[in-house]
């Protein structure tokens, strides 16, 4: 699924039009984003956390090439899916 299929999805779940469901998923979306650069964690309880992890500096290979190449330190996104997600996953 898409961004633009689940903008339509959620649409049609709150019986609202595209464009106010559009409004309302990019809102969340800059949310989670604007949280997370500043360092927060999100907890949303029983979907899961997203949070920005350190991943230290590295010596890495370029492939092209075969050197060796350092890659610094950085911060990646992450999200760890919680209890009830994991079970609406694997509920058969």
């Amino acid at each position: 699924m898409n961004k633009q299929q689940f903008i339509e999805t959620v649409a049609s779940k709150l019986g609202s039009t595209i464009a106010e469901a559009a409004k309302s998923v990019n809102a969340v979306l800059d949310v989670i984003q604007s949280s997370l650069k500043a360092g927060e964690k999100i907890v949303l309880t029983g979907f899961g956390q997203f949070e920005a992890r350190s991943r230290a500096a590295r010596t890495g290979v370029n492939p092209a090439t075969g050197k060796s190449i350092k890659i610094p330190a950085c911060k990646v996104p992450a999200f760890k899916a919680g209890k009830g997600l994991k079970d609406a996953v694997n509920k058969k």
